[in-house]
């Protein structure tokens, strides 16, 4: 029998809202991890990008919320300004018919004083970057003392990040809290670690990548010079009519570089990255979410967090440092049962190579191509190595 929202025993407001957003059913994740939460359990779940992660601990979360007491009780902490933006936004989409839940996202690299009227305003639900969170409990602008929920979520990452003395510092402040839930692509060693600290009888989930959750995204090559991976992907996009592309380098200098060459060639895109102001970022986002920019250039830091349902197409401008953040990154299309692209502009032997490990190590098909000077592509054919000859002495 195939689970519904309904069988989960949630809320006529909650089910009002998910039909609203046109949710049916839940995602295998979902499916698991909201009867644990729901009765209070420690849950650590690893699955991969784009299964619906934040519904499995946001949809619990203001479940458990007591609208008539005006203290912080859950508490989600994210590794990037992007992700709690995203996940603020997604929490605020869930509570449409709901009253007197109010959700507050606290990040670095923006004014303080906006957030302490959001805080001023008493919130039940705090989504926060752990740095820009403990500034605020220094300032005593938040208590934690009556929180009953911590999520952490792409765990991996923000330990990953330095973040493990204040994630550990700011869960042991959280003094009454009821449960903790953990959720990752990936169970790091640290991860383990803060699992092993704080958790009890937990519930351990896991979402294969193979199952039907797993994005639906053909994968190509393009191989080419160095000099040719502009021309090569400017001429992609454009033979390829794609209305809605990400495009990933591995710096903040290629990413600016980029895209000033593709505005000069009268693409309609721009760029966010570490060194560009959080307002001008969040600006850029809101455009690109609201399809009114087609290409967005990004590095690592945006990789996670953009949840964008139509992106027709990912293209890998460099071939990322890590298998994981290749995953990441193409996560970002063929979201919401809808089949995306992903391409990977190889300019030398050892990107070849890193893409090869990582088709190997996540087990993905990633077909070679040949771009002729028309933008036609065609399937590159391998040829065989030629049988050694035979010397004889």
């Amino acid at each position: 029998m195939e689970i519904t929202f309904e069988s989960l025993g949630l809320s006529g407001a909650m089910l009002k809202a998910l039909e609203a957003k046109g949710y049916g059913y839940p995602t295998t994740i979902q499916a698991q991890a909201i009867p644990e939460f729901m009765q209070w359990k420690d849950v650590i779940a690893k699955a991969p990008t784009g299964t619906g992660k934040t519904f499995a601990f946001g949809i619990p979360m203001i479940e458990h919320v007591d609208p008539g007491c005006q203290d912080v009780q859950g508490l989600i902490l994210a590794p990037t300004r992007e992700l709690a933006i995203q996940i603020g936004d997604e929490l605020r989409g869930l509570l449409t018919y709901f009253e007197g839940i109010r959700v507050a996202v606290l990040y670095g690299g923006a004014g303080i004083g906006g957030q302490i009227k959001q805080l001023e305003r008493r919130p039940q639900i705090v989504v926060a970057t752990p740095g820009r969170l403990m500034d605020h409990y220094n300032r005593k602008t938040i208590r934690l003392d009556k929180i009953q929920t911590v999520v952490l979520d792409e765990a991996d990452r923000m330990l990953d990040m330095g973040f493990f003395k204040d994630v550990t510092r700011i869960i042991d402040k959280v003094k009454n809290r009821r449960n903790l839930g953990l959720f990752s692509a990936t169970i790091s060693q640290e991860v383990m670690t803060v699992s092993w600290m704080y958790q009890r009888d937990e519930v351990e989930i896991t979402v294969e990548p193979k199952q039907e959750d797993r994005p639906d995204i053909a994968q190509y090559a393009i191989t080419c010079t160095p000099l040719e991976k502009a021309e090569k992907t400017l001429k992609l996009i454009k033979s390829q009519g794609f209305e809605r592309v990400m495009i990933f380098c591995n710096t903040k200098h290629m990413c600016q570089r980029l895209s000033d060459e593709f505005q000069r060639a009268g693409l309609d895109c721009d760029c966010i990255h570490g060194d560009i102001r959080q307002i001008q970022r969040e600006k850029t986002m809101q455009r690109y979410r609201d399809g009114k920019l087609a290409v967005l250039i990004a590095t690592d830091v945006a990789s996670r967090g953009i949840d964008v349902d139509d992106v027709d197409c990912v293209i890998n401008y460099d071939v990322p440092e890590e298998n994981e953040y290749y995953v990441h990154r193409i996560g970002r299309t063929g979201r919401a049962k809808r089949k995306g692209q992903a391409w990977s502009i190889i300019g030398n032997f050892p990107e070849k190579a890193k893409l090869d490990e990582i088709a190997k190590f996540c087990d993905f098909q990633i077909k070679s191509m040949v771009m002729a000077d028309d933008g036609s592509l065609t399937e590159e054919v391998v040829k065989a190595p030629p049988a050694p000859k035979r010397r004889f002495r």
